[in-house]
């Protein structure tokens, strides 16, 4: 069964920062005849690998909601020069707008389950969302959800 994981996204305001910034290392890497693919780098290794490789996705937290999923398609060693071992997780570049959640700040990453992540926005609907994530988080802790 597949398991996600969840993370801020420091420095993104917003998706489209989020997209944008992706965007751009996409172009770097390109240029440097590597694989294109979104990557997030962290430091430790997902000890249940295999579950988030069965359909997992890295949900990201932007200013305090939980706005986004990307699926995670592998997991690669990576070793810099400072010789620690670190785990690129390898996200596909289709960013999916997902119900907004409010989400406190935590460190590094989590485990995220099917049952606990926030549903996709309907298909139609996701550049359709009005409510600013303020308003969608309040309305999250309040019960009330804007479909």
């Amino acid at each position: 069964m597949a398991l996600n994981m969840i993370k801020l996204s420091v420095g993104a305001e917003s998706l489209d920062d989020l997209a944008q910034w992706q965007a751009e290392r996409a172009a770097d890497r390109r240029r440097l005849g590597q694989d294109p693919r979104p990557r997030h780098t962290t430091r430790m290794w997902p000890k249940r690998a295999e579950e988030i490789l069965d359909g997992g996705s890295l949900y990201w937290v932007i200013r305090g909601a939980v706005l986004a999923r990307q699926r995670i398609e592998d997991l690669q060693e990576v070793i810099r020069e400072d010789g620690i071992r670190r785990c690129d997780l390898v996200l596909s570049p289709e960013i999916i707008q997902v119900e907004a959640r409010a989400k406190r700040p935590f460190q590094g990453w989590r485990y995220l389950t099917v049952e606990d992540a926030p549903p996709d926005v309907r298909a139609g609907r996701a550049g359709d969302m009005t409510l600013p994530p303020a308003l969608a988080i309040a309305l999250d802790t309040l019960g009330v959800v804007a479909r």
